[in-house]
Formats: C-alpha cells, sequence, structure tokens
C-alpha cells in the first residue's frame, strides 16, 4: 500500500478512512454473517446493533400474508453489517446522518421497509432500527422519531445491492470505475432511468441532483427513441420552486463515487480490509490477504528509573512496574499518599491511566458504539484488573456511557427531544447554565451541525 503523509490525505477521505477502521468491525462482520447464514436474520441484526421495531404478527393481521412473505424473504436477504458499512454518514467524525429514515425496500400499495438513526442527542452506539412506514396511514410503528417520513435524497430501494447479501455482486456494476472525481457522472443516466421508471412509470423525463449545500442541478433524460441509449441535459429554463420540488430526486448512493473506490485508488485501504461482500463484487481490486506476523509479547514500555531502565508491563491483570517489588512498591505509594514524589515507574504507570497513547483509538471506537472494541484496548493497556484513575481516559468511558443512557431514553419514549432544546414558559430556548448535565453541556458546545460526508 502507498505512503501517506498526513497533511496530504484530503480531509474527506481521512475521515472515511476512519469510518472503515472502525465503523463497522471485523468482530461484527464475521458474528453477523455467521447468524445471517444460519438464517437468524435477528441475530445478524442484533450482532449489528440494529434494533428490529417489526413485529411480523401484527403485519400480517394488517397488510396480509402477501406482503408479510415479501417481507420476511427480505430480511432474510438482508445483511445488516452492510448496510451499516453503506450508511451515509456526517463530517468530521464520519458518524450515522442522524435523525434519517431511509427506505430499503417498497411493497405494494405504499408500504416501505425503512431503516432509521436516532437524532444526534441520542446517537449513542451508533444504533440503528428496522420499520415500516405506510404513507396512506402514516408511520407504522415510527414511534417518536423526529423524520419518521422517508427522505427522497437519501434511500436505498433503488441499490439493494449496498444492503442485500443476495445482490451486492452489483456493486461493480452499478458504482463503475470513474476518473478521479467526486461525482459519478458516468452513471446518472442509468441511474437516473430506473429512478423515474420506479416514481413516474416513465422512462424520460425531469429529475434534479443536489450538487452542494444550497445548490443543484434540473437535469432531463431524453432519447430520440426507446431503441436509443438516453442521454442527459442540463434544463436551461428556470422553472418555479415548487416544481423543482416535486421533481424526483437521484439518490445520493447514485450521485458520488463509492468511497471504497476512491480509498482503494489513494493507496489508504488496503483490499483485505474491505467488507467481505464489498471485496467480492470488486475483484479489480482484490488481492491476497496479507499475512500479519502474530506479535510476541513484549514489556510495553520502558522508564528511566533511578538511573537504570526499568520495564512496565502487565502482571496478574495489572500494569506493574516489574522491576520493584511488592514491598518497594507499597512503601512508595504510601510515600506519594504523604505528599511525597512519587518514582518515575509510577509516574508513567500513572500517566497511562490517565492518558495513554491510545486515547484516540478509545475514542473512535467508543463514537462509532464499538464499547466492546474500546474496553479491549484498554485492557489491553492496563489489564482486566485495572483500576481507573480520574482522567481524559476514564472521562471518555463515563461520556459514552451517560450518553448510551440518552439514548434507552429516546427509544423507550421517556425523552422525546434533547433536554437542552426546551422552552420555558415565554417561548424562549432554556440556556446552558452550570446546573445542565456536563454531558448535555459538552455536546451543546462542541458539536456542529451535521454535514454531509462530502
Amino acid at each position: 500500500m502507498a505512503l501517506h503523509f498526513a497533511d496530504t490525505i484530503p480531509t474527506r477521505l481521512s475521515m472515511w478512512q476512519r469510518v472503515r477502521e472502525y465503523a463497522v468491525p471485523p468482530s461484527m462482520i464475521e458474528t453477523a454473517t455467521a447468524r445471517r447464514t444460519a438464517g437468524d436474520w435477528a441475530g445478524a441484526c442484533a450482532a449489528a446493533r440494529v434494533d428490529v421495531d417489526l413485529d411480523l404478527r401484527a403485519v400480517r393481521h394488517r397488510y396480509g400474508t402477501e406482503l408479510l412473505t415479501r417481507l420476511r424473504a427480505d430480511l432474510r436477504r438482508l445483511a445488516p453489517d452492510l448496510l451499516r458499512w453503506h450508511m451515509p454518514r456526517i463530517a468530521p467524525d464520519g458518524w450515522l446522518r442522524p435523525g434519517l429514515t431511509l427506505s430499503l425496500a417498497r411493497y405494494s400499495g405504499s408500504v416501505q421497509l425503512v431503516v432509521r438513526t436516532p437524532p444526534a442527542w441520542a446517537d449513542a452506539g451508533q444504533r440503528m432500527s428496522l420499520a415500516l412506514w405506510d404513507e396512506s396511514s402514516g408511520s407504522y410503528d415510527s414511534g417518536h422519531h423526529p423524520h419518521p417520513h422517508p427522505d427522497r435524497r437519501f434511500r436505498l430501494d433503488l441499490h439493494r445491492h449496498l444492503w442485500d447479501s443476495g445482490r451486492s455482486g452489483e456493486l461493480a456494476h452499478r458504482c463503475g470505475d470513474p476518473p478521479d472525481s467526486l461525482w459519478n457522472t458516468a452513471g446518472w443516466a442509468a441511474e437516473a432511468e430506473q429512478l423515474l421508471r420506479a416514481e413516474c412509470g416513465l422512462a424520460r423525463g425531469a429529475f434534479t441532483v443536489r450538487t452542494g449545500p444550497r445548490s443543484h442541478e434540473v437535469l432531463e433524460l431524453v432519447a430520440p427513441d426507446d431503441s436509443h441509449a438516453p442521454t442527459l441535459r442540463l434544463v436551461q429554463e428556470e422553472l418555479p420552486p415548487q416544481e423543482v420540488a416535486a421533481l424526483p430526486v437521484l439518490p445520493e448512493a447514485a450521485t458520488r463515487v463509492l468511497p471504497d473506490l476512491e480509498l482503494l485508488r489513494a493507496g489508504l485501504l488496503a483490499a483485505d480490509r474491505l467488507h467481505p461482500l464489498v471485496a467480492a463484487a470488486l475483484p479489480a481490486y482484490a488481492s491476497p490477504p496479507a499475512a500479519h506476523p502474530v506479535p510476541e509479547p513484549v514489556d510495553p514500555h520502558r522508564v528511566e528509573c533511578r538511573g537504570e531502565v526499568h520495564r512496565i508491563a502487565l502482571r496478574d491483570g495489572v500494569l506493574t512496574a516489574v522491576d520493584h517489588d511488592a514491598v518497594e512498591l507499597r512503601r512508595e505509594e504510601l510515600l506519594v499518599a504523604f505528599g511525597g514524589p512519587p518514582l518515575p515507574c509510577l509516574r508513567a504507570i500513572d500517566a497511562v491511566h490517565r492518558s495513554p497513547e491510545a486515547l484516540p483509538a478509545v475514542r473512535e471506537r467508543l463514537g462509532h458504539g464499538d464499547v466492546g472494541g474500546a474496553l479491549a484496548v484498554v485492557e489491553g493497556l492496563l489489564g482486566p484488573g485495572a483500576m481507573l484513575r480520574e482522567g481524559p481516559l476514564r472521562e471518555e468511558l463515563e461520556s459514552a456511557a451517560a450518553r448510551r443512557i440518552e439514548h434507552g431514553l429516546f427509544r423507550s419514549g421517556l425523552v422525546a427531544v434533547h433536554p437542552a432544546a426546551d422552552v420555558g414558559a415565554e417561548g424562549r430556548r432554556i440556556r446552558l447554565d452550570r446546573r445542565t448535565p456536563p454531558v448535555l453541556r459538552r455536546k451543546r458546545g462542541s458539536r456542529t451541525r451535521p454535514r454531509l460526508a462530502s
């Protein structure tokens, strides 16, 4: 893989590189795949942190056996880890786009299988949920989601290869291999034809493409007759805003280049680190798995202490200064308790407890919901028997736990909106003060409005 210096990597690609490293860990893919291939679609969803807000008995009672049969077939083909791999994300952290309802499949009438992401204030764990949406009678099992209606721009019902394990092989054909560019313009005509057939029942017509936060283009798919390949042309005349708003929107999955292709082309991602279904669909980039040597256990730290080089390593599940006996360490700890200067070895252990070198990796894993992976990193540094001390590491773990509670409150319906977004009796937004919980104050003070990962 080509070498790249940090300051030469575009910000967007750097974000996607972190997403591919932390957002869908190999342990999730392995467990979800094993359960899916065994026919346990619900277990696969649980492994991929996807909550199932579906009652199949209620679906049969309300919509009949035919729709239930189609729904069950889609659930068996659903690869929730692949869906998470391709979900829309926001900069700068690469987290799931919050407050989104995204269509996966459409059934007879106006019923759709959708996947939802929680609002930003309740996104701890980066969990998603499956539900049905019935446009004719309002949301079915929508609960208190802030945006239960399926988004027109973010939809995967026309891109089943991004979540359907039986159609994942279509990825190479659908994403193509365009030149170095953010936009996959080479495939817009074919994608627009599918969009117009699904939305209007026609193979020709006008549609819009979002090209920026507040910009879009109105294009038209034209051809002399059905025997000619359709082509695109820019609509020159200015249409009224209401007409533009009513036009079909080309889905985001069709407009942009697949991030995996960009990362592979830039040498920022090895082919063996792709999701297995993605790697199988992109044989041109396939490569033999790299042989990673098994590292031998070594002492992680060496410290100059009292004119000698001492070792700090895990012993009996705890990070310990192994070149000092237990009696000496106990004596030094008592001296520190009474205000004496600590040994360099003890200072090094304390620094690792409070702010280890791997703290950024722990933060990334916690941010993407991989609590198990974060704890594994911590245990690898400090040992499973360590007692965390005050400092950035403990604050990160406590903050992640508090935010998981917020997500639980959202899922249960006990708190439908962010507590800091409540308004007072006079209709004004309540200001943050010293009584506001620290977690909420940090989130309101540090997080900006979500932006598209582009």
